[in-house]
């Protein structure tokens, strides 16, 4: 018969060391939904974000569903400098978004963006932006090839992620019978973090366009909880947006955002 005193060891040594594993994993937790944070951290991931907006067009009975793909994909160059790879695809469903539309299906443009970023703690990276047509049917698409700089800088202290988040579209080909484009985006963000992986965010993704002088600003207020499921780390996000401003053929009112952001592995480049 085992002596009481070996009982009690085993028992607080299980019990030591499964406080131990908590307390890692949560720490764990923590630094990984902030680096989720960061829209160029240097981890592979892949954001399904679901989107719906209502009340579009003059007539306000529109409505829209778009799923955006958002894989990021980081190389490393050399000891210094990762590059970034991040691709927003959009899959679209909408219906009555001008007077007698009916309904369209399909993909929207798709804007894929490089950023040369540092390895040591920086400010963020900078690099081209490609936009590409995806889609014949001008309700989906604009039809044109696109290009222009982008760029991020942000700061991280404590459990806040503080940036913002530009690019600018200049088209250069497509079909000639649609409008040129030029576009400025904007997406300020602030982001607090908390131990237990919670995060809570504000932001703005504005668009500016030059051609027809307007802007879309919609304002999204998000919550996000980081959970694991087995040895696989999944980021689960909603939120409700409201329409600052925007065009008369545009959303109106409040949407909402529900995004699922998958991290393959925990491995960080160095």
């Amino acid at each position: 018969m085992r002596h009481p005193r070996f009982c009690h060891l085993a028992l607080l040594l299980t019990v030591g060391c499964a406080c131990a594993s908590n307390a890692t994993w949560a720490q764990e937790e923590h630094d990984l939904a902030k680096q989720l944070a960061n829209p160029i951290a240097s981890l592979i991931s892949l954001p399904f974000q679901n989107n719906w907006d209502t009340h579009i067009g003059p007539a306000r009975d529109g409505d829209r569903y778009y799923l955006n793909f958002q894989p990021v994909i980081p190389v490393s160059l050399d000891k210094d400098w990762n590059l970034i790879s991040r691709t927003i695809v959009p899959f679209i469903s909408q219906r009555n978004v001008l007077p007698d539309s009916g309904t369209q299906t399909g993909i929207g443009d798709t804007t894929q963006s490089f950023f040369f970023s540092p390895k040591a703690k920086g400010p963020g990276g900078l690099g081209p932006a490609l936009f590409i047509p995806s889609d014949a049917d001008p309700l989906l698409s604009s039809g044109k090839w696109g290009a222009g700089p982008t760029g991020v800088a942000l700061i991280q202290e404590g459990g806040w992620t503080i940036g913002v988040l530009a690019n600018q579209n200049w088209s250069y080909a497509g079909e000639g019978n649609r409008p040129d484009v030029n576009q400025t985006f904007v997406q300020p963000f602030i982001t607090y973090t908390t131990k237990d992986a919670w995060s809570f965010t504000v932001d703005t993704e504005s668009t500016f366009d030059w051609v027809n002088d307007q802007w879309s600003v919609p304002i999204n207020f998000e919550i996000a909880k980081l959970v694991k499921f087995g040895s696989q780390p999944v980021q689960f996000q909603a939120g409700v947006r409201y329409w600052a401003e925007n065009p008369n053929t545009g959303a109106h009112d409040f949407g909402a955002r529900f995004n699922m952001r998958n991290k393959l592995g925990l491995t960080r480049l160095v």
